[in-house]
């Protein structure tokens, strides 16, 4: 087996890493040079897709439609009958500042109101009206879904009962049960309208029906009004009597109470009291207030300050009496500069200053004298009014204790004559309410409808339409998901993670050996673009050493290695296909050599140094000598993993421009890892349609741990005839096998010699036509205004 340790290849190998490049015809995508595509809606895709399952898509859609027309027609016709009414509920109002501010409609009203239309007491109320128990297509209609029902439509038949197989309440009860299922009550948005409906297979019985479901309403708020009226006034009256045995007992307690008591019967003995209490308080601050202003002159004459009183100063008596003392100390003053003090004059005028200043003391002490006396006065008074209010406060005291007492029987006197004047309002209001009509009015009474509201046949057939492509889409998306297997380029990228070189369309197994010898059939065009990829593959150009392989058998390989030996030595290269496939090799049919000389003879030294060369076949191909597997052998993977194949491959290398080598598939065997590590380059052949991805992955791996250089894929067996391709591998693949059909023909070799020089030109002149032409089938009338 192969020794991962120890390197098999020559010292001199080239292992310079491939760069992998676009294939022609798949466009230069910025994916093949390093960038990311994001993943985006594509609307050509969505497009292929509903292209490629169009038929799948039309058959659901049939089912659909077909099916939505047998569920409407097994639909019983259902006529629905609407009654408006305006419903009068009491508003509740917001007040700020005493202005209303916000008056809104109580939503419970409308709902209570709704409960009521749907109430079974409403119910049987209209089925005895209408009579509904004694009508045998009320109560036993044609069922809503049933297969019966196309046949009533064609017939014009419809199923009947016998009402004697049921009693009266039986009766009742399907006829309330049968009216409360078709009946529905729901309020108008934004009014306050209540919309009555009711369904029914009869539509003369549907608006018979909403219309006395409307006037039963009526009649049964009248009827619990009057009921719930004489009710009220019997308790009423029963409990005025009570209530004015209790007003006259009360009455009776509070006069024979203020009478014991001494309190009048106006109950003002209180407010007496605290005003007396409230006077004498307002004259003892008064009498205060005069003693305190007495004592402050009294104090001041104490001091000695009497003279400055305002009372002296004002006095006429004293002011005059003043006024001669000092006219006389003037005189006096003036003679003392004639006359000596002692002179007789002179002492008369001292003795009259002398008298007259005394009689100035003597009204001033009188003065005093009378104020003092005018203290005693405020002093006594305040005294007086202190006693008296200490007897009012002891008054008001008693008075409060007897007129806790007083205050609790007038309440309740109060209290009884509130309730009595209450009771009488609203005994006389009673008589009112009684002839108050109901507090709903008839907007809109129900007509009998003309047409059918259920079922609708354009909206059924539309929501069965609707199923089938929700059912189209998903039976396409799982399709999607259970198929494993490669359809398109893109997929072996995003999968395999590898750049696809070359994309090979599928040929009849019956005509391959034609359309290969064909030089411009699609197939040889599309190798010659394969072998043009391969020249871009790596920085030195196509790897000198490849292997070519598969996951699984019959994948095209050995077809791959033969057309592309025929396009390298068409292009002058020297070109060794060596068949490595040990267990079931086909190359030499292909090439119509013998096979029984080859590569397994070279690596088990079974042949002798003159036979090698004869190992070496010539081939009907230009430049390619052929080297078939030879003799089959027990051990292939041992001896291909040998040091004589590396050395076999290396001396080929040194003598060839090309060495393409065949090798088994890599599933379920370890050959092709082995080769894969002894040469430059490894290509993975891909079939459409066949290996599954989950196999190429796995193989794609085997190759890659064992260290060999994959440097792409080939699509092989592509059907591009099928519409779920891209157009643009259509159109490249028709614009192959139709190219050059109007020309003239050259010869073979000039034909030859054209192809090998002008495929890269021809490749990239077409893909840029094919891309042209999908515009304008398919793009432009997209976009095209309308």
């Amino acid at each position: 087996m192969l020794d991962r340790s120890r390197s098999n290849l020559p010292a001199d190998r080239d292992r310079t890493a491939a760069v992998p490049m676009p294939f022609a015809g798949e466009g230069l995508r910025p994916e093949n040079f390093g960038y990311e595509q994001p993943d985006r809606f594509d609307p050509v895709k969505l497009l292929w897709y509903l292209i490629q399952y169009r038929w799948l898509i039309v058959s659901v859609l049939l089912v659909a439609l077909i099916v939505g027309l047998a569920a409407t027609l097994m639909m019983t016709p259902k006529y629905r009958a609407t009654a408006l009414v305006e419903l009068m509920a009491p508003s509740a109002r917001v007040l700020e500042e005493f202005n209303v501010v916000v008056q809104s409609t109580d939503a419970r009203a409308f709902e209570t109101a709704r409960q009521k239309f749907l109430s079974r007491d409403l119910s049987r109320r209209v089925v005895q009206a209408l009579n509904l128990a004694q009508n045998p297509q009320f109560l036993f209609p044609r069922p809503d879904f049933s297969v019966g029902n196309i046949f009533s439509r064609v017939f014009g038949t419809s199923p009947t009962a016998n009402l004697a197989d049921f009693d009266a309440e039986q009766r009742q009860r399907i006829a309330v049960s049968r009216l409360r299922d078709g009946l529905s009550v729901s309020v108008v948005r934004n009014t306050s309208l209540l919309s009555i409906n009711f369904s029914s297979p009869n539509p003369r019985l549907a608006s018979d029906i909403a219309n006395q479901t409307v006037a039963s309403f009526m009649d049964l708020q009248i009827d619990q009004t009057v009921e719930t009226s004489d009710l009220a006034r019997r308790f009423i009256q029963e409990q005025i009597g009570l209530i004015t045995t209790k007003l006259q007992d009360s009455e009776r307690a509070l006069v024979a109470y203020a009478q014991a008591q001494g309190i009048s019967s106006a109950g003002d003995n209180g407010s007496l009291v605290s005003a007396n209490i409230t006077a004498i308080n307002a004259s003892l601050s008064e009498a205060i207030q005069r003693r305190l202003s007495k004592e402050r002159v009294v104090a001041q004459i104490d001091a000695g300050e009497g003279t400055r009183l305002l009372q002296v100063l004002e006095s006429e008596a004293v002011q005059r009496t003043q006024g001669n003392v000092a006219e006389l100390k003037a005189e006096y003053s003036q003679k003392l500069r004639t006359f000596k003090p002692g002179f007789p004059e002179m002492l008369s005028l001292a003795s009259q200053i002398a008298e007259l200043e005394r009689q100035v003391e003597n009204q001033i002490s009188i003065i005093t004298g009378s104020i003092r006396l005018e203290l005693e006065e405020p002093t006594r008074e305040e005294v007086d009014l202190r006693s008296a209010l200490r007897q009012l406060e002891v008054e008001q005291v008693d008075f409060q204790d007897k007129n806790i007492q007083y205050t609790i029987l007038n309440r309740e006197v109060e209290s009884n004559r509130s309730q009595y004047q209450s009771l009488i309002d609203s005994l006389n209001s009673l008589g009112v309410s009684d002839v108050r009509r109901a507090n709903i009015d008839v907007i809109e009474a129900a007509i009998t409808p003309v047409g059918a509201f259920s079922p609708r046949m354009p909206i059924n057939l539309a929501v069965a339409l609707a199923i089938g492509a929700a059912l189209g889409a998903t039976i396409i998306y799982i399709a999607e998901l259970l198929n494993n297997r490669f359809n398109t380029p893109d997929q072996i990228e995003s999968e395999l993670a590898l750049p696809v070189l070359g994309i090979i369309p599928h040929v009849d197994p019956a005509e391959i050996a034609s359309v290969l010898a064909d030089q411009r059939s699609g197939l040889s065009e599309a190798y010659r673009s394969l072998r043009t990829s391969l020249q871009f593959a790596t920085a030195t150009g196509a790897p000198r050493t490849m292997v070519v392989t598969s996951a699984e058998p019959g994948e095209s390989k050995s077809t791959t290695v033969y057309k592309l030996a025929d396009e390298f030595g068409a292009l002058g290269h020297s070109v060794l296909v060596i068949d490595a496939d040990l267990r079931r090799p086909s190359l030499h049919r292909m090439f119509k050599t013998d096979n029984s000389i080859g590569l397994t003879n070279l690596l088990t030294g079974t042949v002798d140094s003159t036979e090698i060369n004869e190992a070496f076949q010539s081939t009907d191909l230009n430049n390619v000598v052929f080297l078939s597997s030879g003799p089959m052998v027990p051990n292939p993977a041992d001896i291909l993993s040998s040091q004589r194949m590396a050395s076999v491959i290396h001396a080929c290398r040194e003598k060839y421009d090309f060495v393409l080598i065949d090798g088994p598939p890599v599933l379920g065997l370890s050959d092709s890892p082995i080769l894969s590590r002894q040469v430059e380059a490894a290509v993975m052949v891909v079939s459409a349609h066949q290996v599954a991805r989950k196999s190429a992955k796995a193989a794609l791996k085997r190759l890659r741990a064992t260290g060999g250089n994959v440097i792409g894929a080939v699509l092989s067996k592509l059907d591009v005839e099928k519409v779920e391709y891209s157009y643009a591998y259509r159109y490249m693949y028709e614009g192959y096998y139709s190219y050059g059909e109007d020309q003239k023909q050259l010869p073979a070799a000039e034909r030859r010699n054209e192809g090998s020089t002008g495929s890269l030109d021809a490749t990239f002149g077409k893909m840029r036509n094919a891309g042209t032409d999908l515009y304008k089938r398919f793009l432009r009338p997209l976009v095209r205004p309308k």
